[in-house]
């Protein structure tokens, strides 16, 4: 499987993403620059964590334009696999992929600690290799993780089973502890938590491995 890390400037995972498929999963992994348009035949886009252009609007809100943007559109509009990781997943709402919006943390602070998630739903490309009722231990690092949403969004995305990830114990004060969603073809995730800083054993948890073996799953021809 082949995935395209993107680069935009002011990322800070970018590295953290590539050497978790590549080193820790053993699958190929480009680095996708921001001005880019060719996202080089990759199989599953990654947006990954840090301050896109300094987060200097609101998080996300400039990233969404640049020229890579329009081709991961065009990615996912046609099927393919988009994982939107922290600042990827304030991206993913700011660009309309997602619905919802990530805002300042209900203690106004910026949290940095290990959180225990339950996958919403294992019916997707990105939680199908988790086992029934399993508690990850991963990482979250955000001042901007707050998941919200009118009434009705909400409703929808429970109705639709979307909800791909909520907090044990919610950290931000995301509405209905919603720690992760996906859009309506189920091939686009926003995760606010750090799967790839849970892949290696030096690490302290290789939980976030589960995200990424299920994407790997998801795509192995079947026998």
């Amino acid at each position: 499987m082949r995935f395209g890390v993107v680069v935009f400037p002011g990322s800070n995972c970018d590295h953290d993403a590539w050497y978790a498929v590549t080193a820790n999963l053993g699958h190929q992994a480009e680095l996708l620059w921001h001005s880019d348009q060719d996202l080089k035949g990759v199989d599953c886009v990654i947006l990954p964590g840090g301050f896109s252009y300094g987060d200097y609007l609101r998080c996300g809100a400039i990233a969404k334009f640049s020229p890579v943007m329009a081709s991961v559109k065009r990615h996912a509009a046609e099927g393919g696999l988009v994982l939107g990781i922290c600042n990827g997943f304030q991206i993913l709402t700011e660009c309309g992929l997602l619905p919802g919006s990530l805002v300042r943390n209900r203690n106004l602070k910026f949290i940095c600690k290990q959180v225990d998630l339950r996958a919403g739903t294992r019916q997707s490309p990105f939680t199908c290799a988790i086992p029934e009722g399993a508690t990850l231990t991963v990482p979250i690092a955000h001042g901007e993780g707050c998941y919200v949403a009118d009434e009705a969004t909400l409703d929808q995305l429970e109705a639709e089973d979307r909800v791909a990830f909520r907090y044990v114990d919610n950290p931000n004060g995301s509405l209905r502890d919603i720690a992760g969603i996906l859009n309506e073809g189920r091939n686009v995730m926003g995760l606010m938590p750090h799967p790839e800083r849970a892949a290696d054993p030096l690490m302290g948890s290789t939980d976030g491995r589960l995200i990424f073996e299920s994407l790997i799953a998801s795509l192995a021809p079947v026998k």
